[in-house]
Parts: C-alpha cells; structure tokens; sequence
C-alpha cells in the first residue's frame, strides 16, 4: 500500500507541475508601470467599497483611492453595511481631509436570498447608475486594499487594450504574524492549484475565478449578464462574479504588488475562521466532494514524507521523496513572492493537513447552521445551499 500511495503522489505532482496551468510559478503579474499605455481619452470610473466594521482600515483604503494619479474621472462610493463601529463616520471624515467628494450610502436591509456584501456592492452600482453620468468601469475593492498611485492606471489600460470586462488583481495579502507567515502565502498557493491563473485568463478555457479584494469590470458588461442580482446569494462572491462575465468577454487575474491588504490575522484562530467561512461552499457542500478532497490532500500533500520518513519499503521511500522534493520546490515561488523565509516549504505538509482539518470544520459549522458566519452575521442555510448549486 505504501508503494502506491507513493506512486500516485509522484503521478499527482507530475500532473501538478506539468498539466495544470503552471499555476506553481506564480509568474502571471501585473503590467510593470512603464508599460502602461496612454489611452488620451480615459473612460469613467466609480469606485464602489462595501464596508461592514471596517474602521480601522478604511481610512487607508479611501487615502490611497484618492491619491490615484488616474487621468480620467473618479469618484468613490463607500456603502456602509450596517456596521456596529465607525466605519461611515471616518469614511466622511476622509472626504472632508482630503476635499474630494465621497458618497457614504447606508446599505438597505438585507433581503432575503441576498448575501450581506453583494446587497452592499449592488446598492452601491444603483447609485452610480443613477448619477447625471453613469461610468464606464466599476472599480469593485475591499475596505482593506490600500491601492498603489497607478493601480487603476494599470487596470483600465488593460482592460482597454484587451477588451476586458473583469480585471481582477490578487491583492497582496499580509504576511507579518507567524501564523500569517505559515497559511497566507499556501491560501493564495492553493487558490492558484484550484484556478490556475494562466487558464483563468484564456478566452478557451471555461475556467474562471476573481479576487474580490480589486477587480474592475466593465459596467455595461455587467448589465448584460443580469447585473449583481445574478449572483445575489454567492458566498464566493468574487468567483461567481469572474464565471458570470466570462461569456461575456475577457477576464484577467494576476498576482499583484500593487494592491495590498491591509487586514492582519495576528491568530491562528483568526486565519481558520477567514478559511471556514468558505471552504465547504467551495465543495458545494457535498460531502462526497469533502470526502474526496480530503483523501486528495492526504495523498498528494500528508502522505509521501509519512511514508519517505517511516516506511521500509526502499521503493516506495525512493517515490515518497520524490513527491516530498516536489511539492517542497512547487512551493518556493509564491513564498518568493511574499518574500517569506526559504525554510517554510518544508512545513508544506503541515500546512496542508491544517487547511484539511480547516475544511472539515467548515462542514461542520455548515450543518450546525454556522456556514459563512462573517462579522457577526451568519448566511442562512438555505441561501448557502442555492449558492452552492449554482
């Protein structure tokens, strides 16, 4: 037995490192700044940020939003979701610093079928549809993304050249406690195994997935595709809103220095709640596709250094470590990019068996009715449930 699993580790990471997208190189960034192009005329853009209990990130979110060295014209909705801190009052005290308009919307109570944030984002695009001039892009960011001067420079541009209708840009994530250290950079390694971006990106592959942190989209293309009704009850909203627009036309999602989150997950306990909050959503809360997963894990991740390090069989040990080595260099070039300690693929199995156990939880609090809890407010079961089948 312990040969087997050994060989189709190897199987698997040859399949990993060879078929699937080379999604491990982490090499599909964004454009560098010389070249991003001269439109001469550059289209409107409303920037629309959802903000429940944000107020202690916000500020840096708005500075940098109107800090934008975009030639073009920008305005920025913040739409408050119903937060218990002070997340409206800084958002108004930002616009007043800084003598640019910023319009801080209530978000309407939440109805029935819809999630907390797309409600959010959704009144937040009813409200720039009804200006005297509605834009031709939605810049859709998170409370916490600070945006480098050029950020939505580089997105339009893009967009323009390649005629996309969503640019999203994997914002970089914050890797300062050990625990961020440990699980940021493998969440954004699995995200690219389970959506290579290089196929995200291909107008022939169905494959298609956002980060919801900064994505542009076009706003007429959103339109045709049923707007944010459409998607009303996703949990992971940024995916359902990349699979939406992708029949539409262009998508683009890279990895990123210029968008930048600000959040910290100074615990364990913090990180796994950011984890379990979507992770059976993910399987479509099946637990055939959880079984499945877990034993993909094990095999592909757990298995080859049990076996490398406690089997006596020397064929299996000599595949085992095989797999172990290269998993271990599959590693390297997302914890590169977050520039964290070369020390840390060796804990890659670790690493792993803990999201395991992380998305065993999530089923877990999905069937005791806890699915999706965010912030205080927990997705009713039976909109999880739809959002899943979608």
């Amino acid at each position: 037995m312990s040969a087997f699993l050994a060989v189709l580790g190897v199987v698997a990471w040859g399949y990993l490192l060879f078929a699937r997208g080379a999604f491990w190189r982490a090499a599909d960034r964004d454009d560098a700044p010389d070249a991003i192009a001269d439109l001469g005329e550059w289209p409107s853009v409303t920037a629309v940020i959802p903000a429940r209990d944000e107020a202690d990130v916000i500020g840096t979110n708005l500075a940098t939003l109107l800090r934008q060295d975009y030639p073009g014209r920008l305005r920025v909705i913040v739409v408050d979701d119903h937060s218990r801190d002070e997340t409206a009052r800084i958002a108004r005290e930002c616009s007043a610093a800084a003598g640019a308009p910023i319009d801080v919307l209530q978000a309407p109570a939440l109805a029935t079928g819809w999630t907390g944030k797309l409600s959010a984002i959704a009144a937040g695009i009813r409200h720039a549809e009804a200006m005297s001039e509605p834009p031709d892009y939605l810049l859709l960011t998170d409370a916490d993304i600070a945006h480098a001067p050029d950020t939505l420079r580089m997105l339009v541009a893009r967009a323009r050249r390649d005629r996309l209708v969503l640019h999203s840009l994997m914002a970089k994530l914050r890797v300062e406690s050990a625990g961020e250290r440990a699980f940021i950079p493998a969440f954004v390694f699995f995200f690219a195994m389970l959506y290579p971006f290089a196929w995200v990106n291909r107008r022939d592959r169905a494959i298609a997935a956002a980060a919801g942190g900064c994505m542009l989209v076009e706003r007429a293309a959103l339109a045709r595709a049923g707007g944010i009704a459409a998607i009303r009850g996703e949990l992971i909203d940024d995916c359902a809103l990349a699979r939406l627009l992708k029949p539409h036309g262009a998508i683009r999602l890279t990895l990123t220095e210029r968008a930048r989150s600000t959040r910290a997950y100074r615990s364990m306990g913090e990180i796994r709640r950011m984890i379990a909050r979507t992770a059976f959503t993910q399987l479509k809360h099946s637990p055939w596709l959880l079984a499945g997963t877990v034993v993909a894990m094990a095999v592909v991740f757990v298995a080859p250094p049990l076996i490398a390090l406690f089997t006596d069989d020397s064929l299996a040990r000599g595949f085992a470590i095989v797999a172990w080595i290269a998993m271990t260099l599959a590693f390297v070039p997302m914890l590169r990019f977050y520039r964290v300690s070369p020390a840390w693929p060796l804990a890659i199995p670790a690493i792993a068996a803990t999201y395991v156990a992380w998305t065993i939880d999530s089923a877990i609090r999905h069937w005791r009715g806890r699915g999706g809890e965010w912030k205080g407010r927990v997705q009713p079961r039976a909109a999880l449930s739809r959002s899943a089948r979608s």
